[in-house]
């Protein structure tokens, strides 16, 4: 009973957080339609518009991130050059956010909350595989573990992970996969 009811829960924050992902970070710099700028003989009829719309805003919310992403990842150190030599060293890549690190965050759901997100984030990147990568986190502290194709791709699945509100720590376990 007590599984059932977590899965629930962990349902519900995913779809609350698409629901706000979706709806409510709508892209400023979105031109908007002007009903003038087309001929009515090539106007989207309303479900074809809404779905071209979402699907644009989705493509543009992807890019967003992945450019927030990649920006971070020089001052995070998490280059490949440098993914690579810590995974020779010490066989783990460990990171935490400084501003965060004094904060504490209790609760299952805030835990299932902070995997959801991180899972949905990996989800909408084309080359990070949600299957191939296990996401754990208790009070803010997440482990990553699997395989993947690449140090680049190391870096960027921690680089999501840590730019995920609530957490202040992240800790990959992530191994290069030698079949490529």
């Amino acid at each position: 009973m007590k599984t059932a009811f977590f899965i629930f829960l962990l349902g519900a924050a995913a779809g609350a957080f698409g629901y706000y992902y979706f709806q409510e970070k709508q892209t400023p710099h979105a031109a908007p339609t002007h009903p003038a700028a087309s001929s009515p003989a090539t106007e989207p009829t309303a479900s074809t518009s809404r779905t071209s719309s979402t699907g644009e805003r989705v493509r543009e919310e992807a890019r967003a991130l992945g450019d927030n992403v990649a920006n971070k990842l020089t001052d995070w150190h998490l280059t490949p050059d440098e993914i690579g030599a810590e995974l020779k060293h010490t066989g783990q890549i460990v990171r935490t956010k400084a501003q965060a690190a004094g904060e504490s965050i209790a609760g299952t759901t805030a835990n299932a909350r902070i995997v959801t997100v991180i899972k949905t984030k990996y989800a909408l990147d084309q080359e990070l595989s949600t299957r191939a990568i296990t996401v754990a986190c208790e009070e803010g502290n997440v482990t990553l573990q699997g395989k993947i194709a690449s140090t680049a791709l190391i870096a960027k699945a921690v680089g999501i992970a840590l730019d995920t509100n609530g957490v202040t720590h992240v800790k990959s376990l992530l191994t290069v996969t030698l079949d490529q």
